[in-house]
């Protein structure tokens, strides 16, 4: 997994986190929707990096 895609999944995760925690304390549904949207976009994002290492190897 190159380091700069390492560190956009793992960015985009923390911010969904964020997000999702952000919009259930304050009750605002969109917000904690789109919170898991962006943790789902950093886990594809990973899952496509952990692909490509394994083709490589």
């Amino acid at each position: 997994m190159s380091g700069e895609e390492k560190m956009k999944a793992k960015k985009e995760q923390a911010k969904g986190k964020v997000q999702e925690a952000t919009g259930r304390a304050v009750g605002n549904e969109r917000l904690t929707a789109e919170g898991r949207a962006e943790q789902m976009k950093g886990d594809a994002r990973q899952a496509k990096e952990k692909i490509k290492d394994t083709m490589k190897d």
